[in-house]
């Protein structure tokens, strides 16, 4: 039972999730859902090679998360994790910039081997999460490489030279996705978008995470057209970004540090969007159905209330999604 009401027993929801806050929300979403109801599409513009090895640091992020053998700590990488390799390769002068522990490299060792037989990107994933006994749908952005480059005042970055071995030190004035144009959706995307009851946007960075996600195959456009309905949750609270670089890099690129401003960044996409308490004042400044609640995940419970208020709060905009603001407001307010 949940704490606001049962939710259906055969709703089925989407999330989009990149990031450790997109990990700790699909997990909250998992708690709450029927098994096998939740995809997770997922950014892989992060993706990048390393020893010879096909790393893809969102994909494991959120499949360590739902298989519940991630850091909590850390919030990326294994539990229990050791790096005798790693400081084996730095011995030998191979490259240490990027921290990858003794049970990780069992998945990258995999997935590269798949790779290398011509096995895609999707296909891979769905091994990797029956193997972990995972039972909800895991799948990439897309099969075909997509790769994020940080434009910055030292010149272009790929992503993870930015974000790991650069620690997001240089000013971002620009984000693009190289590949995006080219890249399709999967079909197993495609069959998730067309059975879903509800969409979330995780709390994830919206210019590094859910903007690749957004790049490939005009998916930003089929969402505006899809009838289920959408909620995104600020990653922004009281100013700062909870983990990671997004408001740094919004300092930078002269954008307002506030949940307001991620709002008007997916303006036309979605149906009501969430802050948390604390930026509660925002609210009456977001230009659509808000919903105030905590949105900070600290433990489990964290999570599955979050995952609840958003799916309520969700099927709560049914038949709303093309009124006018005020009136969608108005009914938002009124129930």
């Amino acid at each position: 039972m949940s704490r606001n009401g049962r939710l259906p027993d055969d709703l089925r929801v989407v999330a989009l999730a990149g990031g450790v806050g997109g990990a700790k929300l699909a997990a909250g979403l998992q708690a709450v859902l029927a098994p096998g109801a939740l995809s997770v599409i997922v950014n892989t513009g992060d993706d990048f090679e390393m020893w010879g090895l096909t790393i893809c640091p969102d994909l494991d992020t959120v499949m360590y998360n739902l298989a519940g053998v991630n850091n909590a700590e850390n919030g990326w990488g294994r539990a229990g994790e050791t790096f005798e390799t790693l400081r084996a390769m730095e011995l030998l002068g191979g490259e240490d910039w990027f921290r990858l522990g003794n049970l990780d490299l069992a998945v990258h060792l995999r997935r590269t081997e798949w790779l290398n037989q011509g096995v895609g990107l999707t296909e891979i994933t769905e091994r990797l999460r029956r193997a972990f006994g995972i039972q909800n749908a895991i799948l990439p952005m897309s099969d075909t490489p997509v790769r994020t480059l940080v434009h910055t005042d030292e010149g272009d970055l790929p992503f993870q030279h930015y974000f790991v071995r650069r620690r997001c030190e240089p000013c971002v004035i620009d984000v693009t996705f190289v590949g995006a144009a080219e890249a399709g959706l999967s079909e197993a995307v495609h069959a998730a978008l067309a059975t879903a009851d509800v969409i979330v946007v995780c709390p994830s960075n919206p210019y590094l995470s859910v903007d690749p996600i957004l790049s490939v195959g005009n998916l930003r456009g089929l969402l505006s057209h899809v009838r289920a309905p959408k909620v995104a949750v600020a990653p922004i609270v009281g100013g700062k970004a909870l983990k990671g670089p997004a408001a740094k890099m919004m300092r930078e690129m002269g954008l307002p540090v506030t949940p307001v401003t991620i709002a008007a960044h997916y303006d036309g996409l979605l149906d009501g969007f969430i802050l948390d308490m604390e930026d509660a004042a925002a609210a009456d400044h977001v230009r659509m159905p808000a919903l105030v609640t905590n949105t900070i995940m600290t433990t489990l419970d964290d999570k599955v209330a979050l995952a609840e208020a958003a799916l309520h709060f969700a099927l709560g905009l049914k038949g709303q999604q093309h009124q006018p603001v005020a009136k969608s407001r108005a009914a938002a307010a009124n129930r």
